[in-house]
């Protein structure tokens, strides 16, 4: 995206995925001079949407961090301005507490591609690093806050910078993506500039799932997989499977509060989505309202996606990349924001020059759950709901025992 008015503001893109946050920096008129991604999916959806970005020789980031120099990119040490991206998010991910090994933190091997990622800081000195990752990235026991801390300190000391962390989690249907999505923002700036995100603009009133897809007419629709989603008809928009417990207004064929949160969770046409996965069983929602898995293109719309992005590969490998990005509007923000605050204070932006949805108008009204199909019915009783917290193994392990 041209911007005539904005000086030359360069991005190095580790773990660039799919390009969600990329392309979100992109509408806010930095450019991506290079981007680290392993994953060969995600390099075809970069060569296929975005053939000028750069995708890197060292596409390893742990062999980035020891080859990598800023002359590769065409730049020189102290003149890239943003170093953004996401590490892998399951050692500090909520969905990991479900998992047999739970979260691990720093202690998990993949975590080390958060060690490189500073290591890349150093070697390249930007004027900003930006870090998105879920919220757990840098809250809690297990974060990676002291570590990423304490690595920006050694690095402030050896080069007489002033990185220091300002961390904030957002939802991202705050600012107007058609998702809830809750992250960790955090942005280091080398001259210590204070940075803060602009507060939210759609907290009351957000980008509902009807506006981002409400439009669309699929040609061909995923179908339905396993026998639970034939109860999808049979549970409310925007409601999951406990509807269909002694606290839900349905049948009582679950106990309450025994699944999963996103089992045959469906979406409201009045709200925003809820958290897209990227690898979702047969069960796992969101759903269309329609009773159905939501098309590639739909769930490109609920993450913001511009209409001219396609990531390649199957559906089932096009989930998973969408559900790995960044959503690109909630980018935009972030490269505003670092724009005003940090690269070139006093720009404009075209009006017209973002990727926020328009809202449609009327929402239609909600269908009225259907009663449950015949072959459930011998499934209705009294159910024991869950004794634990809900909270990850322990409390599911407590019950069993």
């Amino acid at each position: 995206m041209n911007f005539p008015d904005l000086p030359r503001m360069t991005v190095l893109s580790v773990f660039t995925g799919t390009g969600g946050l990329d392309c979100g920096l992109e509408v806010a008129g930095l450019e991506t001079v290079g981007c680290i991604e392993l994953d060969h999916l995600c390099r075809r959806s970069i060569e296929e949407n975005r053939p000028n970005w750069k995708l890197l020789d060292s596409a390893d980031v742990l062999v980035a961090a020891k080859t990598l120099r800023p002359a590769d990119v065409g730049l020189a040490r102290r003149e890239l301005d943003v170093l953004a991206g996401g590490p892998p998010c399951q050692p500090f991910s909520v969905a990991g507490q479900w998992t047999s090994s739970g979260r691990r933190g720093m202690d998990d091997d993949r975590a080390r591609t958060v060690a490189a990622m500073l290591d890349l800081v150093e070697v390249f000195l930007p004027r900003t690093v930006v870090i998105e990752n879920v919220a757990g990235f840098l809250r809690g026991k297990i974060s990676a806050l002291p570590f990423v801390e304490n690595r920006l300190d050694e690095i402030n000391e050896l080069h007489g910078t002033a990185y220091r962390l300002h961390a904030q989690i957002v939802d991202a249907a705050d600012y107007g993506v058609p998702q809830h999505r809750r992250r960790v923002i955090a942005v280091a700036t080398r001259e210590g500039v204070p940075f803060a995100l602009p507060k939210p603009t759609f907290a009351e009133h957000p980008i509902t799932a009807w506006d981002a897809i409400g439009d669309l007419k699929e040609a061909t629709v995923p179908a339905c997989k396993g026998g639970w989603t034939d109860l999808l008809p049979s549970i409310p928009e925007g409601g999951n499977y406990q509807y269909l417990t002694a606290r839900g207004g349905g049948s009582e064929l679950f106990g309450y509060r025994t699944r999963y949160w996103s089992f045959l969770l469906k979406l409201a046409k009045d709200k925003p989505s809820w958290t897209l996965p990227a690898s979702p069983g047969p069960s796992t929602g969101p759903f269309h309202w329609a009773n159905r898995p939501l098309s590639a293109r739909e769930r490109m719309r609920l993450q913001s996606f511009p209409d001219d992005w396609q990531p390649v590969g199957s559906y089932g490998e096009q989930v998973k990349q969408i559900g790995n990005a960044t959503p690109p509007l909630l980018g935009e923000v972030i490269g505003r924001a670092l724009v005003s605050q940090v690269l070139a204070p006093g720009v404009t932006y075209p009006r017209d020059a973002t990727l926020l949805r328009p809202r449609l108008g009327a929402i239609p009204a909600a269908v009225p759950p259907a009663p449950i199909p015949p072959r459930f019915e011998l499934m209705v009783g009294q159910k024991t709901a869950h004794l634990g917290t809900g909270k990850g193994p322990a409390p599911r392990q407590a019950v069993v025992s």
